[in-house]
């Protein structure tokens, strides 16, 4: 089979296409013939920086769609051939990739491959920063970073649904403020190149809710960014910490800056979850997967790569002018299981 390794780190250019052993399940595990993998910020953070990668040689990828190609022991409720999408803990860049089964997810009625390569990191990660953590009341208004992303994308779909009373969201362009009230937003601020975060947003969410500020805030960047975030919000406001795209130190909060209007914090990570509370993500992730089957949610496939064209997709997306989702295609997109 294919494989896209990381043998060292750097830029695009060091992921490298190598021909290897199709990888068999373990025990609790399911192979996968796969058809489509999802590319995600946190596979170029682990390209370049080494972002939750055990050793080199690594094999990328968080999230993939396909069909079930063997059952590890102990394995139930899954059967080969059946298609399904599931969350990987790496190894998604191939054509055979190997997962927990409980991170594994029958494809529901009416979903294709495609589609369901869009949904293991991207839509539960959402529906948890409305529902779960975020606790979104009808009527409260919300405030997204990165609203034109795969997880903004749907994040302003789903607090639309849920009656938020306005939804705000920040992009670094035109285009991407455009792309992003078609898919529920109500306002969207374009951050300049040359002013702080707190300079280019936060005083126009203070403005744009008559000096209020917002009652959830969804920060997946970290930094300058969560700090005017947690300055964007109104009394008893939410702030959720769901990444750390800055790149910046680990950011602290006290108590001086939640007692003035009864603030809180609190954080998401998808992965992680899947390490420490497998159940509780499956839970969480069949109610996310019921809300494409609603038609609450769509998620865009903005841009399509073949396998080994993985550098592209990555180049792309570095640039930062990507909307929606980025997918890598696979042998078994076109339903092929006979991979060495």
């Amino acid at each position: 089979m294919r494989a896209v390794e990381i043998q060292e780190y750097g830029g695009p250019e060091v992921l490298r296409v190598v021909e290897a052993e199709a990888p068999a399940p373990g025990a609790g595990q399911v192979s996968i013939d796969v058809a489509y993998a999802g590319v995600n910020f946190a596979d170029l953070k682990a390209r370049a920086d080494g972002y939750r990668v055990p050793a080199l040689p690594f094999v990328p990828g968080l999230e993939v769609s396909g069909r079930v190609r063997a059952l590890g022991a102990g394995v139930t409720g899954l059967a080969v051939g059946q298609e399904v999408a599931a969350l990987t803990q790496g190894g998604a860049y191939a054509d055979v990739a190997v997962a927990d089964a409980v991170t594994v997810f029958p494809l529901p009625p009416g979903v294709d491959l495609r589609t369901g390569a869009t949904l293991p990191t991207v839509l539960p990660t959402a529906y948890a920063l409305i529902h779960t953590v975020g606790r979104l009341q009808p009527g409260e208004t919300v405030l997204v970073q990165g609203a034109a992303g795969g997880v903004g994308t749907v994040l302003g779909q789903l607090a639309s649904a849920a009656g938020a009373g306005a939804v705000h969201g920040v992009v670094s362009s035109a285009a991407k403020a455009e792309y992003a009230r078609e898919h529920g937003y109500d306002e969207v601020f374009v951050t300049s190149s040359t002013a702080t975060p707190s300079a280019s947003f936060a005083k126009e969410v203070r403005e744009a809710t008559d000096g209020r500020g917002v009652d959830l805030a969804l920060d997946p960047v970290g930094g300058e960014t969560l700090r005017a975030s947690l300055d964007s919000l109104a009394p008893f406001g939410r702030l959720v910490s769901f990444g750390n795209a800055s790149g910046a130190q680990p950011w602290q909060v006290g108590q001086p800056d939640l007692y003035p209007l009864a603030l809180s914090v609190s954080g998401f990570s998808i992965l992680t979850l899947a390490q420490t509370s497998p159940a509780e993500l499956r839970t969480l992730t069949e109610r996310a997967f019921q809300t494409v089957v609603d038609g609450v949610v769509s998620l865009p496939v903005t841009a399509e790569f073949a396998l080994p064209d993985a550098a592209e997709a990555h180049r792309l997306m570095e640039t930062r002018t990507s909307t929606g989702k980025l997918l890598l295609r696979a042998h078994g997109a076109d339903g092929a299981t006979d991979l060495a």
